[in-house]
């Protein structure tokens, strides 16, 4: 392997991911904390310090990071990538008011204040306060949504937001580069030169949105009228590295232009192929970044100064859970959501890592403080995954007190095209679920206040009310649903759902459990388009179960059950129309 040392790094990052990882996953430690250990570990700084007086120990570290560096990137973009696959333009675009809102006001605020308290507290002039205020201001895309999609609570509320925030500091990247680079320079004319940065990457973003729209789908239209999966893939990987190129050449991340092709390629039928075939991949390559993030961390230079490292991680990471938190609180948010979101982006993010290069290369940053600035980053990144538990735990017990009546206003702002599901036992249970495994967004409503707060617990959107009350559906979004799903027991509350969902959203799809076949004729005229009578579904379930006892062969028992729900939705059906008669 001397030879070839790219593939001895190879199989030290496939040893990590495949041994010492699971050991903190059975320590239910985060993978993400576990990935970034181990590149301490592997890195330069850990083992790899030790190699020249012990030669063999460079056959388990990877030497030299700008080695893996792009791979690690790709992990970022695809990271983006399935997250824009799983939204839409409708979606993000019901996040306007968070991304320019909560987004804009954390990275300017923030900026400010790191950088004041650089100038006052720590000796820095005005441009090193500057471009260290902007670079800290950012938080961590990658790690920040990894913890949130280990967690399941990226659909969130708090999940939306954070996504929001993180949007809007991947919109600042040209701008914070663009101002590093001109202080480095020493040029003048710097409002001038930021206004034609942020003309040049709202009109790439317009260029590639509209030239998706129209190429994206005849590309994959015609890959896949081949039936090939591989060609399949192959188009998708084009379309997603070359619209991140795109956007990197524009002065923007590479991850932003990733995500834009997600939500292009989201509003495609080819979209959970993707997803799937993508998913492994896009894990391997994140536990990449996380290991080259590990392996930028100096630890002698950080025990050096370990006092300092220390208090200032810990000023960086309040300081900045404390503006989240107002500003979320500022634009509407709800307690519990401005906490767990507070308590989730507080760290530096990995762009952090380019400005401090590019301010060093520069001259702005003294190699001391470019190295202290580096280790404080990779510090508040390793402690993150503790912050994100906290975050879950805290959100989860506010959210007992703030749940009340009815559904948070700032909450059911963020819904769009999501499912209402009116009563949460057993069958709306089994529906969320479903859902979620194909995440689609949902909120519930039952009157059960104990179920209410043990699925609130779980991090569900499971609200107290009745879902037969037009202004509890109101606050759930009705208007901007896309179905509605009655599961209510009470047969006239299931009647009053379906007559008032029908009220607010006559385009939306309205399915419903009904106790019997008088009960699915009301809810048929009543605007209902899907009604199961749960009777019905029981004994077909049964009589299925029965045949197989039977040792009837499996096609016979399933041509037989769908005889019967075909004869039995015929008569629902004939009902229907005597009573329209």
């Amino acid at each position: 392997m001397e030879h070839q040392p790219w593939l001895k790094d190879v199989c030290v990052f496939l040893a990590v991911a495949g041994l010492i990882v699971p050991l903190f996953r059975r320590a239910r430690i985060s993978a993400v904390l576990g990935f970034l250990i181990a590149g301490v570990l592997v890195g330069p700084y850990g083992l790899g310090a030790l190699a020249d007086d012990h030669p063999w120990i460079r056959y388990l570290t990877i030497e030299d990071r700008a080695r893996v560096e792009p791979f690690a990137e790709l992990g970022v973009m695809f990271l983006l990538f399935t997250i824009g696959l799983e939204l839409s333009f409708a979606r993000l675009w019901s996040l306007r008011r968070y991304v320019l809102g909560i987004g804009g006001a954390q990275v300017v605020v923030s900026a400010a204040a790191i950088g004041g308290a650089a100038l006052a507290l720590a000796g820095t002039d005005t441009d090193e306060a500057i471009v260290l205020g902007m670079a800290l201001a950012m938080s961590s895309t990658a790690i920040a949504m990894q913890l949130l999609q280990e967690q399941g609570r990226a659909a969130s509320a708090p999940g939306r937001i954070s996504l929001a925030v993180l949007l809007f500091q991947d919109l600042m990247v040209a701008p914070i580069l663009f101002i590093t680079g001109v202080l480095g320079r020493g040029e003048q004319h710097l409002a001038l030169g930021l206004g034609l940065a942020l003309l040049q990457a709202a009109a790439a973003i317009a260029v590639i949105v509209g030239a998706g729209r129209y190429v994206l789908r005849p590309l994959l239209r015609l890959a896949g009228r081949t039936g090939s999966r591989d060609l399949i893939m192959a188009i998708a990987l084009l379309i997603v590295l070359g619209i991140a190129g795109a956007t990197a050449a524009a002065g923007m991340s590479a991850a932003l232009g990733a995500f834009l092709a997600g939500l292009l390629l989201g509003e495609t039928e080819y979209r959970q192929q993707i997803e799937v075939d993508l998913e492994p991949f896009k894990g391997l390559l994140l536990g990449l970044f996380f290991i080259t993030v590990g392996m930028s961390i100096d630890v002698s230079a950080a025990l050096a100064d370990a006092h300092w490292l220390v208090l200032a991680a810990a000023a960086l990471i309040a300081a900045k859970a404390l503006i989240l938190f107002l500003v979320a609180r500022a634009f509407g948010v709800g307690m519990a959501a401005s906490a767990e979101v507070a308590l989730r982006l507080p760290q530096a993010g990995e762009f952090a890592f380019v400005v401090v290069a590019l301010a060093a290369a520069d001259g702005l940053f003294a190699p001391a403080l470019a190295q202290f600035t580096l280790a404080l980053v990779g510090l508040s990144m390793m402690v993150t995954p503790l912050l994100s538990l906290a975050a879950a735990r805290l959100g989860r017990d506010l959210q007992r007190l703030d749940h009340g009546d009815s559904l948070p206003d700032a909450e059911a702002g963020l819904l769009e095209n999501h499912v209402v599901i009116g009563g949460f036992g057993r069958v709306g249970q089994t529906i969320a679920r479903l859902l979620e495994c194909e995440n689609v967004p949902f909120v519930a409503l039952d009157t059960n206040g104990g179920l209410v707060t043990q699925e609130r617990r779980a991090g569900r959107m499971v609200f107290f009310g009745d879902a037969g009350r037009l202004e509890m559906l109101d606050r759930a979004g009705a208007a901007r649903a896309c179905a509605f799903v009655v599961t209510l027991d009470s047969p006239v509350a299931a009647e009053r759902m379906v007559a008032n969902a029908r009220k607010r959203n006559p385009d939306a799809l309205v399915v419903a459990r009904a106790t019997d076949h008088a009960h699915a004729a009301r809810l048929f005229a009543l605007g209902a388009v899907g009604v199961i009578p749960e009777a019905v579904e029981a004994s077909l379930q049964l009589a299925g179960r029965l045949l197989e006892g039977l040792e009837f062969p499996e096609d016979v028992v399933a041509r037989r059950l769908a005889q019967a729900r075909e004869a039995e939705l015929e008569r629902l059906a004939k009902s229907k129309d005597l009573q329209a008669t």
